[in-house]
């Protein structure tokens, strides 16, 4: 059954309830009085002028790369679809990013407002703008890749191709080569943004939680709107083109894979279905996502969870039928694969939950090691990081063993990876909600500050404060998720590599112990390592900026700290801008050197090492530095709920240095290494033909 005018229908009814949420359950709400409406003006004026910057500087690095491509195309390298692809990728990947950024800062007053009537009130409004970020990030994804196969379709139904060459594999082969511009995309947004936003919030943090004793958000800070802005400018447009490009390499990786194994159309029918089907789920799910007035945390998150679970139920349910109508009966196993997938990616966020949330027992002990000063707090948090990569490492070992075999690896290899391929577009089949729990976060975050600033009663400040702790986790669970998925998609995109380079006329000779392969594997595995020191140095030369600036209002602008004047707001977002512009630069040309470097002068078989060691060594790191950095926050944030001393007190103090060392882990180099290893695969299957022709090492 051909089933693919599912994909376009999926991406039309994701955009249209993105609509919806906008137009009727989100801008009709109250958006607060004057002076929330004007705190969040300042915000969204920040993030645009971030944005607009950010663009500016990506666009001249489209245009060269899209000459090269262009070049090369002439050349005969690459066909003429790839440099437009390229472009398109990058666009739709930065719009969905903008879209979700847009809803978000105009719906934090609006959380904040609605806090004033009740929690859930709050909650729903804040989940909402986060669903229109997960939707856009999936409407928009399917349709770029509805666009791009019917308009290949056509092309190779009305022009010849070479003798033997199939059509499909030539369409996927084709597709394949947008993820890049989506990579690349995603890679600037994320780097740029947690640059901003760590810088912001570092400097917020050290100069007036520490050395001023001025609670959190508290409008005096002149780094508090830049912190509030790179909140929206890191963790909601980021991680929207972060994911963006996960969701649609996953499937195009998919379909190429599906392709070698001779499953032909089929192949391509299945992921791009399932993630239709996964819209469905996904704007069923949201409605699932409501609790009652004073709810606990355990409440709140037990309405979040049901969302998810019921969108994965129904995903699961509809997988089989999908499956079976398109590959037969023969091929059932591989609907196992697609479970594998999900129920990996609920449980690393389980597992993720239970390292980064202050009701269990690791992020207690990081409190409790607070007693004893700020040392003991990063030994900690450290620790609880490196344990939490066990679970996540076993259970992608457990989906990809489950996959390769269940859908029939041992008779046929190349089925046995699109079964490993299909488990990651399951995981992910899921994103619309998922996206939307972790993109919630930051927006409950904001509206705190809003409250804050804007001097509103106490209980509405609890009340976004309840939010906002449950944001950290749901935060901390979202970055498990797209860790998790990106090592599945990461692997497609290395089997996708070996067969275009097949396709091309060269066949891969993979023995462990060619010294090519392991020098390779070595590099590889140093990449992350080299690629997290560039950016977190970033963050410390940026922070320290902000630290130097909110010094010198404090000691300059005469009444600022008795509250009689304002600060300059303005500064600190400029300088954060300026600061993540110029730092994001050297690490995102290190994922597309990388590959190019090896592959010319050590040959294709050292970039199969490259591309595995740095998947399985940025797998690991990723979910280390992210998990500790979780882990700090909710530590300092339970010890600011009145225990082991409360707010104010030394351990407070040394929890909120280790909350400033977990912030560029989790929100800058953590996450940016999701968007590394996929993006060197990228850049590899694009430019295998020039390195074939070019390698040093035959």
């Amino acid at each position: 059954m051909n089933l693919l005018w599912l994909a376009p229908f999926g991406s039309l009814l994701a955009l249209g309830f993105v609509i919806y949420l906008i137009f009727k359950v989100i801008l009709p709400k109250d958006p607060g009085t004057e002076k929330m409406q004007e705190i969040a003006r300042f915000v969204s004026e920040g993030a645009f002028a971030y944005l607009k910057k950010q663009y500016s500087v990506v666009a001249v690095f489209f245009i060269v790369i899209f000459c090269i491509l262009l070049w090369l195309a002439l050349k005969g390298y690459l066909v003429i679809f790839v440099p437009f692809a390229f472009l398109s990728g990058g666009f739709f990947s930065g719009l969905s990013g903008l879209i979700g950024m847009t809803i978000a800062t105009k719906a934090s007053s609006r959380t904040a407002s609605s806090a004033r009537n009740s929690l859930n009130s709050a909650l729903r409004v804040a989940f909402s703008a986060g669903s229109v970020m997960g939707l856009t990030v999936v409407g928009l994804g399917l349709l770029d890749l509805s666009i791009w196969y019917y308009l290949l379709d056509w092309y190779y139904s009305t022009h010849p191709l070479s003798i033997g060459t199939d059509k499909i594999a030539a369409i996927t082969s084709t597709m394949l080569c947008f993820g890049m511009g989506a990579s690349a995309q995603a890679l600037f947004a994320r780097v740029g943004g947690g640059i901003f936003t760590k810088a912001a919030d570092v400097g917020a943090d050290l100069v007036g939680k520490v050395e001023a004793g001025i609670p959190e958000d508290d409008p005096r800070n002149p780094a508090v709107i830049a912190d509030n802005v790179g909140d929206n400018v890191g963790d909601v447009a980021g991680m929207g083109a972060d994911l963006y490009e996960s969701y649609v390499g996953s499937i195009v990786a998919t379909s190429a894979l599906g392709v070698a194994a001779g499953l032909g159309i089929a192949g391509v029918i299945v992921p791009m279905s399932l993630a239709a089907i996964g819209v469905v789920a996904s704007i069923i799910g949201t409605f699932f996502v409501q609790t009652k007035e004073q709810a606990s945390q355990g409440a709140l998150l037990a309405a979040l969870r049901r969302g998810v679970f019921v969108s994965a139920g129904l995903i699961a349910a509809a997988a089989f039928f999908l499956v079976k109508w398109t590959l037969g009966a023969q091929n059932l196993g591989i609907y196992w694969s697609v479970v594998s997938g999900l129920l990996a990616g609920i449980i690393i966020g389980a597992a993720t939950e239970y390292f980064t949330s202050s009701r269990y027992r690791p992020t207690k002990g990081i409190s409790e090691a607070a007693l004893t000063g700020p040392a003991t707090v990063i030994i900690s948090g450290i620790s609880v990081g490196m344990l939490s990569t066990v679970v996540p490492v076993v259970l992608v070992g457990l989906a990809i063993l489950t996959s390769f075999y269940s859908s029939g690896g041992a008779s046929n290899f190349n089925l046995g990876l699109y079964g490993i391929a299909i488990s990651a577009v399951g995981m992910l089949s899921t994103l619309g909600i998922t996206l939307a729990t972790d993109a919630y976060g930051p927006i409950a975050d904001n509206a705190g500050g809003n409250a804050q600033m804007s001097h509103q009663p106490p209980e509405v400040r609890e009340r976004t404060d309840a939010l906002d702790a449950l944001g950290n986790t749901t935060a901390a669970t979202g970055k498990g998720f797209a860790i998790g998925s990106a090592a599945l998609t990461a692997l497609a995109l290395i089997a996708a590599y070996k067969d275009q380079v097949f396709i091309l006329g060269k066949d891969l000779k993979l023995d462990m112990m060619d010294p090519r392969i392991l020098v390779g594997l070595f590099i590889g595995g140093m990449l992350p390592y080299l690629f997290c020191s560039l950016t977190m140095q970033a963050v410390g030369r940026a922070a320290g900026k902000i630290v130097v600036e909110v010094r010198r209002q404090f000691k300059e602008i005469i009444g600022l700290f008795e509250g009689k004047a304002r600060p300059d707001y303005t500064r600190c977002v400029n300088i954060a801008t300026a600061a993540a512009q110029k730092e994001m630069i050297a690490p995102s040309l290190l994922a597309l050197l990388a590959p190019l470097i090896v592959g010319m002068f050590l040959g294709l078989e050292a970039v199969v090492g490259l591309l595995t060691g740095a998947t399985v060594s940025g797998f690991v790191l990723a979910i280390m530095m992210a998990n500790s950095g979780g882990a700090w926050d909710n530590a300092k944030k339970y010890i600011e709920e009145g225990h082991f001393g409360g707010k104010g007190s030394l351990s407070h103090k040394a929890a909120v240095v280790g909350d400033t060392v977990g912030d560029p882990f989790k929100d800058t180099a953590g996450p940016s290494l999701n968007i590394l290893i996929k993006l060197m695969s990228m850049v590899s299957i694009v430019f295998a033909g020039f390195i074939i022709k070019h390698t040093l090492m035959k």
